[in-house]
């Protein structure tokens, strides 16, 4: 089975309708288009991503739990912890995405990080079930001290699955929506659906996860909970296999887009200390960009074409275009920082609280995070079959409303979210304080975990119009030949996001606990103002998204939208 994913010319007539433009299949001859691509293909892709959420998600969703429990951890260490580790997890797709546009191709990549990944998830298993482990209860005194050897190999384990996340993530979005062209009025609409029903898979494998592995995590045990998600990052494997046979793949550009990028910077900076001839005056240039300038034959540089001094207009333009991601990149870091709260301290409130549904049975805390996916899986359906048609018959728009808009409207229920948060967390504070239980942080107080549930349902809408409004835009705004690297950029701001969010804390950890009124973060949450931080976090995110209003509105689309104005 030959793969093209290299240089090659261009197979094929491309005039004629049943071929993709610059696309082989897994033979390496040109795509039909009538027998690859398209949804055929897309919805293996989406069920490899349903998988491996499952997987993420079995780690992600309940770890500071682990960290609390088994070793041993205090609040603001384990939440720390978490942020880290979700930081690399969304870090390392730049490196993917580098590796994959470069070198291998977006197949290939995916083919050996997902190997990765299970390697990971193998250790990972098998560190949970080392002795001395637990008298096999969930309790925390069941859980005896483990050596540090057995931490270290638990803590190698979960990055070793966060290097293959990091290859997996940013090629297998940017894969599935190679599955349509782009090129083609019949394919674009469902390319813009892809995106949508592509998170509606993610949140519906994050979603079976949150509810089933956590309970096997609290009740049965550590290592079959973590055995499971293995075993589910091998059914992702084998789906992504099988489809083979029915994917396109596009053929790569001579040479590494990435040395593109570097060479108009290089020329751009070395052009910025000649002098502006007056021709160069009249065709307005800057020395911020004279890198696609041709050089005067008069002038006493030398004139020989040099791709280091002197590059194309296309070139110049696309890193512009790149360029002008980054105002919106950085504006949305507060959305991440957000995001971080919902594996984290939304987790330990819950904890704290009236968790029973019955007699026998209570809720564990991290499974109320599938509120999140179940308002994700209830919305999309619906944006995208009644919401979007009705906004498309108004804005002329193919999805409706356009990419900005729909991440500053997510960025304003993230801020709704997070204001309800801290308004619920002073109720349960001040039902601690009425029930006399402020000093007793193992008793279960009287409110309902359900006060929680307002607040993973905003967290739920709020994901569903950014976190798919900044796939599609970082995709869609790449050039062709850098759309893992897009995805890795779209990736990279949760990333920061909890690297921001870990430093908030261990900032607020250390100011707040040489005060009277004591950590924000206490280990006795009943005796912690979390409702502070929720607050400083509403107001940051505020001031975030009056920024990422700013740059939006004077942001100009790459590929303009058909019957709207540039800009938000």
């Amino acid at each position: 089975m030959a793969i093209s994913e290299v240089a090659s010319p261009l197979l094929g007539d491309g005039g004629r309708s049943d071929y993709v433009d610059d696309t082989v299949d897994f033979r390496g001859c040109p795509a039909i288009r009538s027998k690859s691509g398209g949804w055929k293909s897309s919805l293996f892709i989406i069920g490899v991503e349903v998988s491996e959420r499952f997987a993420y998600y079995g780690i992600a969703s309940n770890l500071i739990s682990y960290l609390t429990g088994p070793l041993h951890q205090s609040n603001a260490v384990a939440a720390a912890n978490v942020n880290v580790w979700q930081g690399v997890s969304a870090m390392l797709p730049l490196l993917g995405a580098f590796v994959a546009d470069a070198y291998l191709g977006r197949y290939r990549t995916i083919l050996i990080s997902s190997m990765l990944y299970i390697l990971g998830l193998t250790c990972l298993t098998i560190s949970t079930i080392l002795p001395p482990g637990s008298n096999g209860h969930s309790g925390r005194s069941a859980w005896l001290p483990l050596p540090e050897f057995q931490v270290a190999f638990f803590f190698f384990s979960l990055y070793l699955a966060a290097i293959g996340a990091g290859g997996h993530k940013p090629c297998t979005q940017a894969f599935g929506a190679d599955q349509f062209d782009e090129s083609s009025p019949l394919e674009q609409m469902p390319k813009n659906s892809f995106f949508n029903w592509w998170y509606f898979g993610l949140c519906s494998g994050s979603l079976v996860s949150m509810v089933t592995v956590n309970y096997i995590q609290e009740y049965l045990g550590w290592g079959y909970g973590y055995g499971i998600t293995c075993l589910s990052m091998g059914l992702s494997l084998a789906v992504f296999l099988i489809g083979t046979f029915t994917y396109r793949f596009k053929l790569s550009q001579e040479g590494s887009p990435f040395t593109s990028i570097v060479q108009v910077l290089v020329a751009a900076v070395r052009r910025s200390q000649w002098p502006i001839e007056e021709s160069e005056h009249d065709r307005g240039a800057t020395r911020q960009f004279r890198a696609a300038l041709p050089l005067n034959p008069n002038c006493s540089f030398p004139s020989k074409r040099n791709n280091w001094t002197v590059c194309s207009v296309e070139q110049v333009e696309e890193v512009k275009g790149v360029l002008r991601l980054f105002p919106i990149w950085a504006s949305c870091l507060m959305y991440a920082v957000f995001f971080s709260q919902s594996s984290t301290f939304f987790t330990k409130q819950g904890s704290t609280m009236d968790r029973k549904i019955s007699s026998s049975f209570l809720v564990p805390p991290a499974s109320l995070q599938c509120f999140i996916g179940i308002s994700v899986v209830l919305f999309i359906p619906i944006y995208d079959q009644v919401l979007v048609p009705i906004a498309r018959s108004f804005t002329g728009v193919p999805s409706g409303i356009t990419l900005l808009q729909r991440i500053g409207t997510g960025l304003f229920f993230s801020i709704l979210s997070m204001v309800v948060a801290a308004l619920v967390e002073l109720k349960r504070v001040n039902v601690a304080k009425d029930s006399g239980l402020i000093d007793f942080p193992a008793v279960t107080l009287p409110i309902s975990i359900w006060w929680l549930l307002p607040q993973y349902i905003l967290f739920g809408v709020s994901e569903a119009f950014t976190m798919v409004g900044l796939q599609e835009f970082f995709y869609d705004q790449m050039p062709n030949t850098l759309r893992s690297m897009g995805i890795a950029l779209y990736l990279s701001i949760f990333g920061v996001g909890s690297f921001l969010s870990g430093f908030l804390i261990s900032l607020i950890e250390k100011l707040s606990s040489a005060t009277s009124g004591g950590s924000w973060f206490s280990t006795n949450l009943n005796k912690a103002h979390l409702d502070y931080f929720y607050w400083l976090l509403a107001g940051l995110s505020i001031l975030g998204l009056c920024v990422y209003v700013f740059f939006a509105q004077s942001y100009i689309y790459r590929n303009k939208y058909p019957s709207s104005k540039d800009g938000y």
